[in-house]
């Protein structure tokens, strides 16, 4: 194998600047590529801030990489095609594709035999009516592409159906006691190595905590982690994978995945000899995997809008790691960074 070097990133918010921290503590460069302000590119060695389909730029930040990965999963199949013809993509294009698209998604994890919720595609508002009385009420429309932290979903609940304005996915309520994530890198000769699964708490559709450990039976971690595990190969996947998945009276049902480091693994940054963006880069890189052992017990909590306030208070507590992204002013709904407390 090509010694690999310089990384390139597409995308140039948080994931991208933890990446460009790992990566520098193994010797490596990142050039980040992003079409706006980019604040991974405070850390990185390298920013082409560039449209996605300006061409001559893809071109010329591709043949300055020796490897292209990504740090959110909406990058136009145009730019990804000139830049696949250049350099290796690692996650793979196929990884990409089938979590790009909600429906996509699904139907890919239940031909490899996992469980989803129950769900119905619905093209246009015309289909909506059929897909309600199909899956019932509750249940929530979701776009099929483009939506995440809670964008782009609306509740069906007893009133008039609202449409989202996009092609969309209707899924049935899942009767769940909680929901848990695995953070799972593999690499390119299939070694895999996962992290504890987490418990996720939300608030208005956004990630709020993840606690380490998650309080599940031993059973129910095992599980999650061979079905994230499961994914990874079914995918002949390189790279960090973050797996949600609901726990239910009738065992494990796959919520979605995302083919890239995730919000619910920064406590491995703390909690972890190799946290999950160093993990990441090892895979991609081609370099060996760490094991993913957990030293500590962890809170991650992320800082979201005006919770910037509390910094004070946070770096004077003795056991909170805080990592704030460098983002402008803060609103609602902005994560602005995140505070990883050891609890054990």
């Amino acid at each position: 194998m090509t010694e690999i070097r310089t990384i390139g990133i597409l995308g140039g918010g948080q994931l991208g600047r933890m990446l460009s921290v790992a990566a520098s503590r193994l010797g490596l460069r990142c050039h980040i590529y992003e079409p706006g302000h980019s604040i991974a590119g405070d850390v990185a060695w390298q920013v082409t801030q560039a449209p996605y389909e300006d061409e001559a730029a893809l071109r010329a930040f591709a043949e300055s990489v020796d490897v292209i990965t990504y740090e959110f999963e909406n990058v136009p199949t145009s730019a990804l095609d000139l830049l696949e013809s250049l350099r290796p993509i690692r996650p793979n294009r196929r990884a990409l594709a089938v979590s790009q698209d909600r429906l996509t998604e699904k139907t890919f994890l239940q031909q490899i035999g996992l469980r989803t919720a129950p769900f119905a595609n619905v093209e246009d508002e015309g289909e909506l009516a059929a897909a309600i009385d199909r899956i019932g009420r509750p249940s929530i429309l979701k776009t099929r592409r483009m939506g995440y932290d809670g964008k782009g979903q609306v509740r069906i609940g007893d009133g008039p159906a609202e449409w989202t304005g996009a092609p969309s996915v209707l899924e049935g309520f899942v009767d769940f006691s909680a929901e848990i994530s695995v953070i799972i890198a593999r690499g390119a000769d299939g070694q895999v190595a996962a992290f504890d699964p987490g418990l996720n708490v939300h608030e208005g559709g956004i990630l709020r905590t993840t606690t380490i450990p998650c309080g599940q039976p031993a059973s129910v971690t095992t599980d999650a982690v061979l079905m994230a595990a499961q994914i990874a190969n079914a995918l002949d996947y390189v790279g960090v994978l973050g797996v949600e998945l609901f726990v239910t009276p009738d065992g494990l049902i796959v919520n979605e995945i995302a083919p890239r480091v995730h919000n619910s693994g920064h406590w491995t940054q703390a909690g972890c000899a190799v946290d999950q963006f160093e993990q990441h880069i090892r895979a991609v890189a081609g370099l060996p995997l760490g094991d993913g052992k957990r030293h500590a017990d962890v809170v991650m909590e992320n800082l979201i809008g005006d919770d910037l306030d509390r910094v004070p208070a946070l770096l004077a507590e003795p056991k909170v790691q805080l990592h704030l992204y460098g983002k402008g002013d803060p609103r609602p709904g902005r994560k602005m960074g995140h505070a990883n407390r050891i609890t054990q």
